[in-house]
């Protein structure tokens, strides 16, 4: 374990001089106890206010911010005088050189660009779920990723850094649940406006947001309030509805302790489809085939207020479901266990067994993380180690599962999938898979 720098010294007392090891005698790309990390944040108002306080509050140094929108970012200014501020992420990471680390909190149509950028020029990035909006931005920040293995890299999807994850592994490991033959998955989004279509009445941004960056690579098209602030995740040329929203959370668990990879084939029902937006509500079922020593078995998603049906094991006396925002229940073929939307309050169906694991906990078999999420992604960079839903291979790969939900959400007919590859085997428009940038955007 790394020592701080107070411990260092306070052991130290008794010595005549304490000498701290510059970095340049270290090496480059190590660093001295003494460092602290230095952070740029795109992306300051909404989540991204949250995302700033996360990582000042696991010790590190907020030295600059950039957003679209002066008014939007009020907060995080105000509270962070002293970062410099920027409105064009692209001018951010070109000036901020000396910067160790960057988060990005964007819009998803924002966050491949500026990730990429982040990445090409030397820095740790942590960019907010999902990762991208399209399957070949997904690969593109996992190939930039994977050309860079010294740089820690970390999606917020806070709940892979959760005990709750980890609990639920060691009780599948355990065999409390047995073989696993379905998970259902349920969230209350949307929360904001899905299905409808393109508003036709003109209308002009608020003084403080500048709409030309707002929209960075996505295609031009007049602003109007049903885009933003916040709406902005119903349209597809800008989110990916509620199912990217939240299924990069929810589907987590089960995308590492089942070692899904990609499915086979997605069915998805939904309310009545419009071109340019997510649906109000859908049921989708991902089937996923045998895997290693896993067996064949079907994932279930539901959004807009659907839900799986009541477990016979339920208790007569508590509501289901228990968790309104949403939640997951594993079925196996010896048990059944149900979490929250991060894998928090992990519970088995069996009263039994449940009493029995809380008695008699089962050895910790996958060690916690300390300080949670934003401190996981800051001693990563200090230690040389890695976050858990990192580019190079978690998070890339389970937003790429989220994202052929949403394809066959938007498409409207049964998806087929190559699950060695990921590549889609039913035909696609081509710009829902590979986007095509405005001028003066790249990925």
């Amino acid at each position: 374990m790394t020592r701080s720098r107070r411990a260092f010294l306070r052991d130290s007392a008794g010595l005549a001089a304490v000498t701290i090891v510059p970095r340049h005698v270290l090496g480059r790309g190590y660093r001295a106890p003494s460092d602290t990390v230095n952070v740029a944040s795109i992306g300051v108002g909404g989540m991204g206010h949250n995302d700033v306080h996360g990582i000042a509050a696991a010790g590190g140094t907020i030295v600059a911010m950039c957003d679209v929108d002066d008014e939007a970012a009020a907060d995080s200014y105000r509270e962070f005088p002293q970062a410099r501020r920027y409105k064009d992420y692209r001018e951010l990471i070109d000036r901020e050189r000396g910067i160790d680390a960057v988060t990005v909190t964007t819009p998803d149509h924002n966050h491949t660009a500026a990730t990429l950028l982040a990445l090409q020029a030397g820095k740790h990035c942590r960019t907010q779920k999902p990762l991208t909006r399209t399957i070949a931005e997904a690969r593109a920040v996992r190939a930039a990723a994977q050309a860079r293995p010294r740089l820690v890299t970390q999606m917020g999807n806070q709940g892979h850094a959760g005990d709750g994850v980890r609990l639920m592994r060691e009780w599948f490991e355990g065999g409390l649940i047995g073989t696993v033959k379905e998970v259902h998955f349920w969230t209350n989004r949307p929360i904001w406006p899905q299905g409808l279509d393109r508003p036709v009445q003109a209308y002009n941004p608020r003084p403080t947001l500048d709409w030309n960056l707002w929209l960075g690579p996505a295609p031009e098209r007049p602003y109007a309030p049903d885009y933003c602030p916040f709406r902005w995740r119903g349209w597809w040329d800008f989110g990916t509805g509620a199912l990217g929203d939240m299924a990069c959370h929810i589907m987590d668990a089960a995308y590492w302790i089942l070692d899904l990879g990609y499915p086979s084939h997605i069915e998805a029902e939904t309310t009545p489809l419009y071109p340019e937006t997510a649906p109000k509500a859908s049921r989708i079922r991902f089937d996923f085939p045998a895997k290693g020593s896993r067996p064949a078995l079907t994932v279930v998603w539901n959004d807009g207020g659907l839900v799986p049906p009541r477990p016979a094991e339920w208790p007569a006396t508590e509501a289901w479901p228990y968790s309104d925002d949403g939640g997951q229940l594993w079925i196996g073929d010896g048990g059944k266990m149900t979490s929250g939307v991060y894998a928090e309050n992990p519970r088995l169906l069996d009263a039994a067994k449940m009493a029995q694991v809380t008695a008699h906990p089962l050895p910790i078999r996958y060690p916690r993380i300390p300080g949670g999420v934003y401190a996981e992604f800051l001693n990563a960079i200090t230690t040389g180690g890695h976050a858990g839903s990192d580019f190079r291979d978690h998070a890339t790969g389970l937003t790429e599962m989220v994202l052929l939900g949403c394809l066959a959400q938007r498409a409207g007919t049964p998806l087929n999938v190559d699950p060695a590859s990921g590549n889609i085997v039913t035909s696609l428009p081509a710009d829902w898979i590979t986007p095509t940038y405005r001028q003066g955007w790249s990925y």
